[in-house]
Order: structure tokens, then sequence, then C-alpha cells
């Protein structure tokens, strides 16, 4: 099936992570549920596991079994957090250190998008995507941009 070349890879931070396990309506659900048919690839880093479930643990503690279940039914790749000595020479990345490790992992992830609903420090800010090299949006923006590129796809077969 062409639609499904190249498998397009998105990075999931924790904003997205904990909307689409909480959410069963929302755009980052429907992600998940693309990764769980393998129609893309959901990438995560071992931060962004952590901090979803503290948050979910935290916010919303009858979701912590969904949570534990879209970890294993969401066939989610899962990459490494970066070093502190790679954190500390990728500052300038960002304006929230905190955001780095994020922005790190989905570079050296190669993702295609690193999806997010932090807009402050990553959408509303341009300067990150050109800095990484990465695309940066909401879960509705990159749905769009999915059923763009795979009705592009589709009309060049």
């Amino acid at each position: 099936m062409g639609w499904r070349t190249p498998k397009l890879n998105i990075f999931l931070d924790s904003s997205a992570l904990v909307a689409g396990v909480i959410s069963e309506t929302g755009a980052a659900h429907v992600l998940l549920q693309l990764g769980e048919g393998e129609h893309i690839l959901v990438t995560v880093s071992d931060m962004v596991i952590t901090e979803s479930e503290r948050t979910i643990a935290t916010k919303s503690p009858r979701n912590l079994d969904d949570f534990r279940n879209a970890l294993r039914t969401s066939k989610l790749r899962i990459v490494h957090d970066p070093s502190a000595k790679e954190v500390d020479a990728s500052l300038y990345l960002t304006n929230d250190p905190s955001d780095v490790p994020i922005l790190l992992a989905a570079m050296k992830a190669k993702v295609d998008y690193l999806v997010t609903h932090d807009t402050r420090h990553f959408i509303d800010d341009p300067g990150v995507a050109d800095k990484s090299g990465i695309k940066i949006g909401t879960p509705g923006d990159v749905l769009a941009w999915l059923r763009e590129k795979w009705q592009k796809s589709l009309s060049e077969n």
C-alpha cells in the first residue's frame, strides 16, 4: 500500500502522550492509534515516559492503567535520554533548559515531527524548530501534515 510508505516517525512529548491516553477523542489519541496500527512510528524517550506517568498519577490517577496499557499496545519506540554533557552542550536550542533533553532525544531519533501541547516553549518560538531541524506542532497539526503526506503519496501512485 503506497500510503504506508515511507513510514513517518513522530516524537510525542509528555504533554502529547498524556493527552493521547486521557482523551479518547483528541488528535493525540488518534496518533497513538495510528502507531498501534503501524501506520506511523511513534517515538518517545525514557524521560517522556517518566514525566507522563508522574503527571497522570498526580492529575488523573484513574488513567494509570490506561497509560500502562497504551505503552504496551501503541508499539512505541522508546529511545534513551541524552547525556548531561549532551544537554549542556545544546542549551542554545531553546529558552527553557528543561525542554532540551526532549528536543535532543527527538533529534537523535531522527523523527519527522515533534508533537507537543507546549506552545510557549516549542511552537511559539520558531527558532526552536529552525535550530533543531525538526517540524514541531500540536497533535492536530501533525494529523493535518500526515493527511497531506498520505494524499500526496496516493496521488503519486
